[in-house]
């Protein structure tokens, strides 16, 4: 009955919002109302396997690309690259710098498109400070303060870089088109890989001491960092000290900034790859400040 009532409605919102946007609504509801309530809250295994928070991680993770592609979509037409540098590095810090290299090879804005992915990589920052505060406090009140400086200090620095005069006038369309926050099969793995970096963690730790947990921030931030941060924020406090959490946290997030930076030099062309290159390099640098703090 309640469904007949709202059939106009319904059949305005379906004219109004295409299919694939209700679709992709469909699965978060999926993830975060089906699956989720129903999983066991109990710890299995030695490294304390928890099936509920695993899966909350995967929920908090995709609400917040969710909400920055959202947001992508809601400003299409109206941004320009920096507002879509600033809500897709909340997206994927990564993507939307890959996807503004590709795209500057087309227009020759080297400063727009580098200062743009300084930007990207400043949010990274400010969206890891968001999944610590949810995650583990004690993280939070380490590293919390630096990542929004760093997250600032980026934006600002990346915001009047790109608008250093560049010869060729700007284009219109610029607008980034991010894929799909919520498959289900980059959930499940997303899930796995998180349960992986939370064993690997724990064996590092007990076989390798500190310098294992620094050295897996260090190659796991070369690929995806959030698996292995948030493997962290479970780990943290009880297989792993906090300092020495926090400090492979502030590695993995500065190597993965090296990573993009190689990835915006090797996506561009020879001038935006290069200045790309040297401000995710210099962002990198001033992301291992913390450690000075952390590891004395």
């Amino acid at each position: 009955m309640f469904l007949l009532v709202l059939k106009s409605s319904l059949e305005g919102l379906t004219q109004r919002v295409a299919p694939d946007e209700i679709f992709t609504f469909t699965k978060f509801l999926l993830l975060a109302a089906v699956i989720l309530p129903v999983l066991p809250r109990n710890a299995f295994t030695q490294f304390q396997i928890n099936p509920f928070k695993t899966w909350l991680v995967v929920v908090a993770v995709s609400t917040v690309s969710y909400g920055s592609y959202l947001l992508l979509e809601v400003t299409q037409g109206k941004d320009g690259v920096l507002l879509s540098a600033l809500l897709g590095g909340a997206y994927s810090s990564t993507v939307t710098t890959i996807a503004l290299a590709r795209r500057s090879g087309s227009e020759e804005q080297s400063h727009l498109f580098s200062g743009g992915m300084l930007i990207a990589s400043g949010m990274m920052y400010l969206r890891l400070a968001l999944l610590l505060a949810l995650f583990n406090h004690a993280l939070l009140r380490a590293l919390g303060i630096f990542f929004i400086v760093l997250a600032g200090a980026a934006a600002l620095a990346g915001w009047l870089w790109s608008h250093t005069p560049d010869p060729s006038p700007p284009k219109t369309e610029r607008r980034l088109k991010p894929g799909n926050p919520l498959e289900l099969r980059a959930a499940l793995l997303f899930a796995a890989l998180f349960v992986a970096m939370v064993i690997v963690t724990h064996l590092a730790i007990v076989y390798l001491g500190n310098k294992g947990i620094y050295a897996l921030g260090g190659i796991m931030g070369l690929a995806d960092v959030d698996p292995f941060i948030l493997g962290i924020a479970q780990s943290a406090g009880r297989d792993v000290p906090i300092m020495i959490g926090a400090a492979g946290i502030a590695i993995a997030a500065a190597s993965n900034n090296i990573a993009k930076g190689f990835y915006a030099y090797c996506f561009s062309g020879r001038k935006t790859g290069l200045q790309g290159l040297s401000l995710l390099s210099g962002l990198a640098l001033a992301g291992l400040m913390p450690l000075f703090y952390l590891l004395r």
